[in-house]
């Protein structure tokens, strides 16, 4: 395209210069970055361009952290700094899969792997899965480039990190349904939760979206509190049609409340924590049970709530990596 816009004495020079942004935390991101990454071409020309871009960033980032490659590896670092966090989540939650089967407790096994200093411990809380609208895409665009570079070994290795998050979900809610005597039609399910993390009102492939696909599909009604999500967004993620859920039946099943946690818990059957929002540990679990059907049951997706304390309330608890003793005493 700029060859073939060619005007005399005007050249360019294209370079990469990747984000690594998180949601909710975005401008202290940019004000105080753990790198720059700025890629362009090895030749004199190249190297003027990357260093005009440097010069900019010098104003409040400290030139040691202005990393300089060539285009392929700027552009191959920002998929791979995705996909390996994404890696690290969906290792971590093939692991609490275990401890549920086994009796281990994911948040020690985390702990305790989590203080080796070349591990350590950030992105190893297990969860329901990842969603948001970066690794999925980053993952994918990593995986397309492996299968034209004819690695099939590589890219199903990568691949195999969004089969671990899709079968997180899809187990967590086999779970609702055993213990709620396999049968969800006509029960009533409140989900914390509907964003893909906390702070922000951003649904784009958030876990919770599975969820309440599955949980449509056992017959269950569905009200969600969440305190940044707009309904009209919440339906707007149910009616894609990969879902293959009648819009209709969507708007009639579920409903979306803010902030009146009460009017969502009314009559229901189970709690399903899907988003970590702080407000979720603030509310007065023994109120809440009294107004929910029993057996009222809590899964804890996010490993955010106190299970000892909400069993002694009565609640039936599950969780994330856990293996709970619901034998008579």
């Amino acid at each position: 395209m700029l060859k073939s816009n060619h005007h005399p004495n005007v050249e360019f020079q294209v370079l990469s210069n990747p984000e690594f942004l998180a949601e909710g935390t975005a401008i202290n991101d940019l004000l105080k970055p753990d790198r720059i990454l700025i890629g362009g071409d090895n030749d004199d020309k190249g190297k003027w361009a990357i260093e005009q871009l440097s010069s900019v960033y010098e104003n409040w980032v400290d030139k040691s952290l202005i990393i300089t490659t060539n285009t392929w590896s700027s552009e191959l670092s920002k998929l791979t700094a995705n996909a390996m966090l994404a890696q690290r989540i969906s290792s971590i939650n093939s692991i609490s899969a275990i401890c549920e089967a086994s009796g281990a407790d994911i948040q020690e096994v985390s702990k305790a792997i989590g203080f080796d200093s070349r591990i350590g411990s950030k992105f190893l809380q297990a969860s329901i899965g990842f969603g948001g609208s970066c690794f999925q895409k980053d993952i994918n665009n990593l995986i397309y480039l492996c299968e034209n570079l004819n690695l099939k070994e590589v890219a199903d290795y990568w691949h195999q990190v969004l089969v671990i998050n899709d079968y997180q979900k899809k187990r967590f809610v086999d779970k609702i349904v055993k213990c709620l005597f396999n049968t969800l039609n006509n029960k009533k399910i409140t989900l914390f939760g509907f964003a893909f993390k906390k702070n922000t009102g951003d649904t784009r492939e958030s876990a919770s979206i599975n969820i309440c696909k599955y949980l449509l599909d056992e017959g269950a009604s569905i009200t969600v509190l969440d305190p940044k999500v707009e309904y009209e967004q919440m339906i707007f993620e149910l009616s894609n049609p990969q879902l293959n859920l009648p819009i209709e039946m969507v708007k009639r099943k579920v409903q979306l409340y803010s902030t009146d946690v009460i009017e969502a818990c009314k009559g229901s059957h189970a709690i399903v924590i899907c988003t970590e929002w702080d407000i979720f540990k603030t509310y007065d679990y023994k109120e809440i049970f009294e107004i929910m059907q029993k057996p009222a049951h809590v899964f804890d997706g996010r490993l955010i709530l106190d299970h000892q304390h909400l069993t002694s309330i009565g609640y039936h608890v599950e969780a994330v990596g856990k293996k709970f003793d619901h034998t008579l005493k």
